[in-house]
């Protein structure tokens, strides 16, 4: 009994080269969805791709910084010319600084909201239109505890 059915479905996972993101792309890809792998290493999105593959799902990498409105707009440009459409967004990409917070500095603690906080409205900020078109879509953001 398959729970979801994803076919014919575009998810762009940011982060999703590794970890959670790395495994909503699996759960998604084994649902029927098709998986945009979005991340900054070249290297280990094309990787993740590969492992997509290898378990018969449909995916491909587009690199993505998602501290920059430009490269967001991009990514979901790219999207739409090679899948036809955008359908789910996953904002999972983030990063933690592995010190107490009383030791951030404010530099990093900007960093830290940038990329965990400030990364999830840029890309959903830049899916909204192509899903406004298509008449639906949804948004998925994850956190963490840290």
């Amino acid at each position: 009994m398959q729970l979801f059915d994803l076919s014919g479905r575009v998810a762009v996972i940011t982060g999703g080269n590794g970890g959670i993101g790395l495994g909503m792309a699996k759960g998604m890809a084994a649902a029927g969805a098709t998986i945009v792998v979005a991340g900054r290493d070249v290297a280990k999105s094309g990787a993740a791709v590969k492992e997509l593959e290898a378990a018969g799902g449909k995916a491909t990498a587009i690199p993505v910084d998602v501290l920059q409105e430009t490269s967001c707009r991009a990514l979901v440009d790219q999207t739409v010319k090679a899948h036809g459409r955008l359908d789910i967004l996953v904002n999972n990409a983030g990063m933690s600084i592995r010190k107490q917070p009383e030791q951030y500095t404010l530099a990093e603690w900007h960093t830290v909201l940038d990329s965990n906080l400030t990364s999830a409205f840029l890309c959903s900020h830049a899916a909204y239109p192509a899903m406004k078109r298509s008449g639906s879509g949804k948004i998925i953001n994850t956190g963490s505890r840290m």
